[in-house]
């Protein structure tokens, strides 16, 4: 028995090495940075363009979170329609049979969501209609100015 795991020290010593490897090189890191924080650095990033709030500090709807998270799902179970179909002809009858169920859950799932709105798109958000409000977005900018003041 011995014998047996002492064929795996190398890998349990290259694991050691590998994890004190990354805890020396975070704990250097930290201890040679330089800590210089100004309003830029600490201010949030945004593709380059200042970040924008929605008028009267809004948010974007839950509808566009769900939607993503649906798009995710459907997704995931496509991607297991993919190693059945490598193997289709291996499974025979019942992997036929354990697929058109699978499918059949994930079109009912499809079905369910689409009777309660969750792929309605008809009308705008509410959150997003800006007929109602004029104001001008605020920039993450002006906030930190506001309510931070000059530092």
């Amino acid at each position: 028995m011995a014998a047996g795991l002492s064929d795996y020290l190398p890998i349990l010593l290259m694991a050691v090495l590998a994890v004190a490897f990354a805890v020396a090189s975070l704990g250097a890191s930290a201890l040679l940075r330089p800590h210089r924080p100004n309003t830029p650095k600490l201010s949030a990033y945004e593709s380059g363009n200042d970040p924008v709030r929605l008028p009267g500090g809004e948010r974007f709807s839950v509808k566009f979170y769900v939607v993503a998270m649906l798009f995710i799902i459907f997704d995931i179970e496509t991607i297991f329609l993919f190693p059945w179909a490598v193997t289709f002809r291996q499974l025979g009858l019942f992997g036929l049979v354990e697929m058109a169920v699978f499918i059949a859950l994930v079109f009912v799932a499809y079905v369910y969501i689409w009777k309660k709105g969750g792929l309605d798109w008809s009308s705008a958000p509410s959150d997003l209609r800006d007929e109602e409000d004029d104001e001008d977005p605020i920039s993450v900018a002006e906030l930190d100015e506001e309510y931070l003041g000059a530092r």
